[in-house]
């Protein structure tokens, strides 16, 4: 059996089995989430059970908690959990993991290699032989609440193929009468002199714009289900990474019932405050920050 090796460094997420079982019981349905919502969304103890969300891939300091009410806002009992990377332009083939599974902390995971290769007969894809945090970020999480699931690793490019993509990898997997959920990997705004992006300056007033208005327009077009839409907001406000794991998500949720829900919004400029609600004073905010959602795309 070829298993997928990790290949992110020591910081990223915790390479401890108990260190991980710490950090998300508290998302574990049925129970309250023990974390407030950023500055877009109300904290939301109901349980949210959706075949398909979007979750940021940053680093677990920063984006853990938003990651982890997405991962933990997908329906339980799904025979394959599939999940959609990015850092891909238009253009690019889909790629796809091709070994017969991956390594986490927790142990490993089997990759469905039946969807996979029905879903290759259908789609222009390559393997993934690529380092990437897209997918790898998320699968600690992925395996702590699915631990007797297989996976499914892709990434898609930043393009409408992508949408049409997601629809395909819905009709395969009805076609094989696969039960699975779709968890698309993206982080919004990458706002600062490291990102070479900074067109409302710095500050307080930078960081408002980011959250109020950037990334809240990419949200809006994610809740809308707009397709062309969310890709334009991507490209032209540079406010999501990886648009094509988010039309892929929304492709295979299109013929599912509807009822989107902002789940959370942060930035990594949020991380460390005692109080998540309160100012910043200028001197606080940092030169680089990013934006997380995460997002449920269906009932």
């Amino acid at each position: 059996m070829i298993l997928r090796e990790p290949c992110l460094p020591a910081g990223w997420y915790p390479k401890d089995k108990a260190k991980i079982s710490q950090i998300l019981e508290p998302f574990v349905k049925d129970r309250p989430l023990q974390d407030t919502a950023g500055d877009h969304a109300e904290p939301d103890t109901a349980a949210v059970f959706s075949a398909a969300a979007v979750a940021p891939h940053a680093g677990w300091y920063y984006s853990g908690c938003t990651a982890a009410r997405a991962v933990s806002s997908l329906k339980r009992g799904a025979q394959t959990v599939v999940v959609i990377g990015g850092h891909l332009p238009g253009g690019m083939p889909v790629l796809v993991a091709d070994e017969d599974g991956v390594k986490t902390p927790l142990g490993s995971m089997r990759i469905d290699a039946e969807l996979r290769e029905e879903l290759n007969k259908r789609i222009d894809s390559r393997s993934d032989r690529y380092e990437d945090n897209t997918v790898e970020v998320l699968l600690p999480m992925v395996h702590f609440f699915f631990p007797r699931s297989s996976l499914l690793w892709l990434r898609f490019p930043a393009e409408l193929a992508s949408y049409e993509a997601g629809k395909i990898l819905a009709e395969t997997a009805q076609g094989l009468g696969r039960q699975i959920v779709v968890l698309a990997s993206t982080d919004l705004t990458h706002y600062g002199r490291n990102y070479g992006y900074s067109p409302k300056g710095s500050g307080k007033a930078a960081l408002e714009w980011v959250k109020k208005v950037n990334d809240a327009a990419f949200i809006a077009a994610v809740l809308e289900g707009d397709p062309a839409l969310v890709l334009k907001r991507a490209e032209e406000d540079h406010s999501a990474c990886s648009a094509g794991a988010v039309l892929g998500a929304l492709g295979f949720a299109s013929s599912l019932k509807k009822n989107p829900r902002l789940l959370d919004y942060r930035t990594s400029a949020d991380v460390g405050k005692v109080d998540p609600e309160a100012e910043f004073s200028g001197e606080e905010i940092p030169d680089s920050f990013v934006g997380y959602a995460a997002i449920s795309l269906t009932q």
